[in-house]
């Protein structure tokens, strides 16, 4: 048996650790709890049986774990110039036995640690189980609805910042692998813009239906680049074909 009560108190307790008014520690907060609810909906929709619903719900709880040592380590979210978030969250959960902390049984750790392992990689690693595999996608496209949903809501929006992407263009490398349907592989330091089209690339990695339509109902896509007022007439057209592609692969 998931206790996802004790689960989430375990979580505020760890949280309780770093500061809260720092608004990148908040956001992450916000972050895990919309990812657990996302990862609870996605399991519904597969018809799981209540434990799985439960287990799904909690390694949406458990994803980014590392996040808020991540920061407080290296000042950053960003895996490139500090340290794999995914690979830390296995280690503070094995690290004197926390996981207990959060599941009595011990039955469920290795799905739990390989899907908090692999839900920030560019793929799911070969070899995984049926159910592992099954976990593994689930946490990946709550995490990635979530984050296209902070693109919306958090992201974008200052005027300088649209400004600047107003004047930016894409990366040829970045839109070709667009058009082509693929997610992108993000290369260190890409502009704004071209973060924003990895961003979006995120729908060809989608494993469910539910998720597809979840990006649909949210109108993220197209909330997010209806913002801007793009000057060059090549970046303009490319745009109008991202959300092209990305209204019929969603249907």
């Amino acid at each position: 048996m998931i206790d996802l009560e004790k689960a989430k108190n375990e979580f505020i307790n760890y949280t309780n650790n770093y500061d809260s008014t720092n608004p990148h520690i908040s956001r992450k907060i916000g972050h895990t709890f919309r990812v657990m609810e996302w990862s609870r909906k996605i399991a519904e929709s597969l018809n799981l049986s209540q434990e799985d619903i439960d287990l799904a719900t909690l390694i949406g709880l458990l994803h980014d774990l590392a996040r808020f040592e991540q920061r407080r380590l290296y000042d950053t979210f960003s895996d490139s110039k500090s340290v794999d978030h995914g690979d830390l969250a296995v280690t503070i959960l094995e690290e004197n036995e926390y996981i207990r902390k959060y599941v009595e049984d011990n039955k469920y750790d290795d799905i739990i640690k390989i899907a908090v392992k692999n839900h920030n990689k560019f793929k799911i690693e070969d070899g995984l189980d049926e159910k592992t595999l099954l976990h593994s996608k689930i946490v990946r496209d709550a995490d990635k609805i979530d984050i296209m949903y902070e693109g919306v809501h958090m992201f974008y929006k200052e005027p300088d910042e649209i400004e600047q992407i107003e004047n930016l263009p894409i990366a040829e490398e970045y839109y070709n692998q667009f058009i082509d349907r693929k997610q992108i592989f993000r290369k260190k330091d890409p502009t704004v813009l071209d973060g924003m089209i990895c961003l979006f690339s995120f729908i060809f990695d989608l494993n469910f239906e539910f998720s597809k339509k979840s990006i649909v109902e949210g109108n993220y896509i197209n909330d997010i680049l209806n913002r801007f007022n793009f000057k060059n007439e090549q970046t303009k057209m490319q745009i109008e074909e991202i959300k092209k592609i990305s209204c019929e692969f969603l249907k």
